[in-house]
């Protein structure tokens, strides 16, 4: 009898083992995350992604458990960021914060390393930041429909900015070209810093920027606020009326935010990158400085993945046929 009990506990081990071993990688995948949390940004530290991206990172951490570190990879126009976080492994420990960029890319690029619409596993959007459309103080139009007639009348004598290829204020500007009929002299500069400073210092007349740059300079009278982009009148700016009241029918341009993982990111960690996302979006720290940048939590179903997934599929369809008819493109 002792024989047997020795060889039948002899036979009970590897499966009692076999057993543990499948407990503890099942709980080492429900554990996720159990460490940091990559987080990259396209842009520079200090810039509007940049801001919007620590300010997520540090309200989606209480709900995670794990701190979550910004890294700022910068480079054609955003697309050394996504690339990268395309070829990372899909553990959901590398993320992706990104603005319309994603959508503008492959209109953009002639050679562009990675698909987005097929390489990036979704999480949700975040935030809709609006943009202002701004002219030098001493530009002669005073409201919105003046600058529309002057804008028509002196075409190419105006000189728009923008901070570079790919940015939001050079999609603003393509649109607001062909919303007017109009062609400007264009002056792309090197980030929305120097472009904003250009405006600042009269060297260039007019300026597409976010709320998160221009508010303090629209309140010290720093410069000529013709109106919003977005449909409705921004809470930052209740009295500016929007493009569309002044005579653009339908001009809409917003800076929103997606987060985006490699392609292949289990469910599990994508469901729970949403959750603290969600959670994220209703943090009163949070929401109070979107509210101070002038930026708007997006509604509900924007939040999801799914809403990710749509909103980026309408966007590529609709700056595409404006990029291309614009003829603007890098190498």
């Amino acid at each position: 009898m002792p024989t047997l009990l020795a060889r039948a506990s002899g036979r009970a081990i590897p499966f009692m083992l076999a057993l543990g071993l499948a407990a503890g990688g099942a709980s080492a995948q429900n554990a996720y995350p159990s460490r940091a949390i990559s987080l990259v940004v396209p842009f520079a530290a200090g810039g509007p992604t940049d801001v919007v991206a620590r300010s997520l990172g540090a309200a989606m951490s209480k709900t995670l458990g794990q701190s979550i570190v910004v890294e700022n990879r910068t480079g054609a126009g955003g697309t050394l960021a996504s690339a990268h976080v395309a070829r990372a492994a899909p553990d959901g420990y590398t993320l992706l914060i990104h603005h319309n960029g994603m959508a503008t890319a492959p209109a953009l690029y002639r050679k562009l390393p990675f698909n987005p619409l097929t390489d990036f596993a979704y999480a949700g959007q975040v935030a809709d930041v609006p943009m202002t459309l701004l002219g030098r103080k001493d530009l002669p139009p005073g409201d919105m429909a003046s600058f529309i007639k002057y804008a028509r009348d002196n075409g190419n004598k105006i000189n728009l900015a923008n901070a570079g290829l790919g940015a939001v204020s050079q999609l603003c500007g393509m649109l607001l070209q062909e919303s007017l009929g109009a062609q400007f002299t264009t002056v792309p500069y090197a980030g929305t810093a120097p472009a904003l400073t250009a405006l600042l210092g009269g060297q260039v007349d007019v300026l597409c920027d976010q709320t998160t740059q221009t508010i303090p300079h629209i309140k010290s009278g720093r410069v000529k606020l013709y109106g919003v982009t977005t449909l409705a009148r921004i809470h930052a700016l209740p009295d500016t009326p929007t493009l569309q009241e002044g005579g653009l029918q339908g001009f809409e341009v917003k800076v929103w935010h997606g987060v985006y993982a490699p392609k292949g990111t289990p469910p599990e960690a994508i469901e729970k990158i949403n959750g603290a996302l969600r959670a994220a979006l209703k943090d009163p720290a949070f929401t109070q400085k979107m509210a101070e940048l002038g930026a708007e939590i997006v509604p509900d179903a924007r939040q999801t993945p799914a809403g990710l997934q749509s909103w980026l599929q309408a966007e590529v369809d609709k700056w595409g046929p404006i990029i291309r008819k614009a003829g603007v493109y890098a190498d």
